[in-house]
């Protein structure tokens, strides 16, 4: 299951830019070509998925819309075979820093059914002997 679609990015930035990315036949098709926009969507689904599962159980229930947009702007930046503009990169290295804060807790996704990863943490531990409370050992204080 990929987290976003063809039809998700021609939503997003128009099918002008896509057929620009996509199409590199030796003639111009002028059509978006599906399979170079397959393999982006495949390796921005790996990089999501090597984030995600510091915390959560892949494959996830849903995708959330934070996962869906993240990649989206990851996939149009790896259709780029050459410099990207900066509006693109920054919105790149932004989607990278809160896949990033994703992996550490800072941002919780919130998918049905799936818990995140704990730490083992938390709860009482008692380390000490039991120590009751009696007239001797209460001697001077009462």
């Amino acid at each position: 299951m990929s987290y976003t679609s063809l039809t998700d990015l021609t939503d997003r930035y128009g099918e002008r830019l896509l057929i620009d990315l996509t199409d590199r036949a030796e003639v111009a098709s002028g059509v978006i070509d599906a399979d170079v926009v397959d393999r982006a969507l495949a390796d921005a689904d790996a990089l999501i998925d090597g984030y995600l599962a510091a915390r959560y159980v892949l494959p996830l229930a849903q995708t959330p819309d934070l996962v869906a947009s993240l990649a989206q702007v990851i996939t149009v930046w790896n259709l780029h075979v050459y410099e990207p503009n900066p509006k693109i990169e920054a919105d790149y290295k932004a989607a990278i820093r809160s896949l990033e804060a994703i992996s550490k807790g800072a941002i919780r996704l919130s998918v049905a059914g799936i818990e995140p990863a704990g730490d083992g943490g938390g709860g009482a531990v008692v380390t000490d002997r039991e120590r009751p409370m009696t007239a001797a050992n209460l001697k001077g204080f009462i």
